[in-house]
């Protein structure tokens, strides 16, 4: 594992547990490599890769791997450029992603994934023919033939009784459909092709649980909350808190936690607020605005950012944080911020 140094603070089997979650996040992203080969200008995958990006800066440093949070830092950079400029022809985007891709994956001590085959062709069974599929129902009257004529000879001849209708033989293909003559009798269910369909299963939550670690007590008002995106990041304050006793919730999306803050009876505290800068549907920035308007003085708030550079950490202060941490986040620095923070 290139540049790789465990901080002695990580608990056993959390570093096992950050490598086996980057695996799918690898997978992840050599599947957006191939979509920005195909099309470099797609603002989807490039949409994807930056927040991809965005969470490995900042995540990568606190498990001991400082050079992956730079080379995703610099990567980060890159895509955003490339959002910025859709249509410049001058870099070959999925070859770059590739190689930061397998690169990645090498400095994680990790197997590089494979690009994704491409989809199969949905055939079963031979070529479909449309002229023989077309034409079927209309050969159907041929098959009983005309009753015979009377012989000149005016003799009477009864004719034999027509042969009984054979049953309708089902489709041989499965892209065709049974004719609706051979529909059972009862209320027919709407027509589904081959494979039958699964059994069903109970619908899921409407959004997963914001909480990644239990609440505070009932009844306690929690010294701490905080608000990450990134899991692996997420998991390890929550581990450290843990061991330091401290009473906290935490949340994943701004707007869910933002609700919540703006709810929480604090009982006349204060607690400390570790907020995320960079988080999907709302912003660390749009949050605090909100709270110091609704709720001024009731939480006291640090940020946690990997944009480290003078201007927004004092974009930050001027905003009314009482500090700010910059991504990576070592959790030993960390924890003795917020004894100091917290008071305790």
């Amino acid at each position: 594992m290139t540049g790789h140094a465990t901080p002695p603070e990580l608990p056993p089997g959390l570093l096992e547990e950050y490598l086996a979650g980057m695996r799918p996040v690898l997978v992840a992203l050599a599947g957006l490599a191939e979509r920005l080969a195909a099309t470099r200008n797609d603002l989807a995958a490039l949409e994807a890769l930056r927040r991809e990006t965005h969470k490995i800066h900042g995540s990568a440093g606190s498990f001991g791997f400082m050079e992956v949070s730079r080379l995703a830092a610099g990567m980060e950079a890159t895509v955003k450029d490339w959002i910025s400029w859709p249509g410049d022809p001058e870099v070959d985007r999925g070859s770059l992603t590739r190689w930061f891709v397998a690169r990645l994956a090498e400095m994680l001590g990790l197997e590089v994934p494979k690009p994704a085959a491409a989809a199969p062709r949905p055939r079963v069974g031979p070529a479909p023919r449309p002229p023989q599929a077309t034409t079927r129902p209309t050969q159907q009257p041929q098959r009983n033939p005309p009753p015979p004529r009377a012989p000149a000879s005016g003799l009477k001849v009864t004719p034999a009784p027509p042969p009984p209708p054979r049953a309708q033989p089902k489709a041989d293909l499965p892209w065709i459909l049974p004719p609706p003559d051979a529909a059972p009798a009862e209320p027919p269910a709407p027509a589904i092709e081959h494979p039958p369909p699964a059994p069903s299963k109970p619908a899921p939550a409407s959004s997963p649980p914001l909480a990644v670690a239990p609440p505070a007590p009932a009844g306690e008002v929690p010294e701490i909350v905080f608000v990450e995106d990134d899991a692996a990041l997420a998991e390890l304050l929550a581990y450290g808190l843990n061991s330091r006793g401290y009473r906290f919730v935490a949340y994943r999306n701004g707007r869910e936690a933002l609700q919540e803050l703006l709810a929480l009876d604090v009982r006349g505290t204060h607690p400390l607020l570790l907020l995320d800068v960079d988080l999907p549907a709302l912003d660390g920035y749009s949050i605090l605005d909100a709270l110091q308007r609704a709720r001024p003085g009731t939480y006291r708030v640090v940020f946690t950012t990997v944009h480290g550079t003078e201007e927004e950490q004092l974009r930050g202060l001027e905003a009314g944080a009482l500090d700010y941490l910059v991504k990576p986040i070592s959790l030993r620095v960390a924890l003795e911020k917020i004894k100091r923070w917290v008071g305790r």
